[in-house]
C-alpha cells in the first residue's frame, strides 16, 4: 500500500486515532473505556502507520522500544496496587488526591494510574507483535 493518497493521509489518521484513544484512556473510569480499550486503539493506529509508511517509521515515530513501553506500563500499574497497600487500605483500593495546577483543582487518582499503565502495556505488547509480524513478511 504504497499510494500517494495513503501516504499522505497516514500521519493524519494516526494522529486522530492516538487523539481518540487518549479520550477513550480518559473517560473510561468513569464511563465504558479506559486504558484496554484506548491501547487497542492507539496500537492499531500504529499498526495502521506501520502498514502504510514501513516498520522503520513506527521505531522511529515511538522512540522507545515496544517492548520498554510495556514493561513502564507493567510498572505503573504495579504501583497503583501497591500505593493502597503503604496506606494500609486492602490491594487496589482507588485512592485520591486533589492538587491544585493552575487555579484549578484537579483529582487525581489511582485508578488513573492503573488506567494509563494498562493503556502502556496494551500498546507496547501489541506494537511489539505487530512490528515482528511485518518485519518478518517482509523479509
Amino acid at each position: 500500500m504504497n499510494t500517494l493518497i495513503s501516504r499522505t493521509i497516514a500521519p493524519v489518521l494516526t494522529a486522530l486515532m492516538l487523539l481518540f484513544s487518549v479520550f477513550v484512556l480518559l473517560r473510561g473510569h468513569n464511563e465504558p473505556g479506559g486504558g484496554f480499550i484506548g491501547g487497542l486503539i492507539a496500537a492499531s493506529a500504529l499498526a495502521i502507520f506501520g502498514i502504510i509508511r514501513g516498520t522503520g517509521a513506527v521505531r522511529r515515530a515511538i522512540v522507545f522500544h515496544p517492548l520498554s513501553i510495556a514493561g513502564a506500563g507493567l510498572l505503573m500499574a504495579s504501583v497503583a496496587g501497591l500505593i493502597s497497600i503503604v496506606f494500609a487500605v486492602p490491594f487496589m483500593t482507588g485512592l485520591w488526591v486533589y492538587p491544585e495546577i493552575a487555579g484549578v483543582t484537579v483529582p487525581l487518582s489511582t485508578v488513573l494510574l492503573f488506567d494509563i499503565g494498562v493503556y502502556l502495556v496494551v500498546v507496547g505488547a501489541v506494537t511489539s507483535i505487530a512490528l515482528s509480524l511485518e518485519e518478518r513478511e517482509v523479509e
